[in-house]
């Protein structure tokens, strides 16, 4: 198994939550594979949510094909530990996460048929918190 994403070194440990209105500022259309799978509501995606779904692309193709990942995990996500009373700062950094807004495409696949490709993500969009739809060039 591949080590899960993370940045190699951030400028700040911890970071402020945000908000995610608006859509994605870029990688609204396809830019390397024929097929993609676009976000259609925004969402914090997790390193093992990508990674779960980049295993269920992979094996769905059967090595046939190429996959791309778009989207990367560079926020940082603390929580404090279970049963802490309030007070004595912000937790420790849990996890890292993806800020995904809609429009934005997360995979690309090219080099296989279309209804394979339909079929992977599909099985890839279940792995996945937000609601999802498949692209392709026209």
């Amino acid at each position: 198994m591949s080590p899960m994403l993370m940045p190699k070194r951030v400028k700040h440990r911890k970071e402020q939550r945000g908000r995610m209105k608006g859509l994605s500022k870029g990688g609204k259309k396809l830019a390397y594979g024929e097929y993609g799978l676009q976000a259609l509501e925004p969402g914090w995606i997790t390193s093992k949510q990508i990674e779960s779904a980049r295993v269920a692309l992979t094996r769905s193709i059967k090595r046939g094909g190429k996959v791309w990942i778009n989207v990367f995990p560079h926020k940082p996500v603390t929580k404090k530990p279970a049963e802490t009373r309030q007070g004595g700062g912000k937790g420790a950094p849990e996890l890292w996460v993806a800020v995904v807004k809609p429009g934005k495409i997360m995979f690309e696949i090219s080099g296989v048929h279309l209804d394979v490709a339909k079929e992977a993500v599909r099985l890839a969009s279940h792995k996945l918190p937000i609601k999802t739809k498949f692209v392709y060039e026209e």
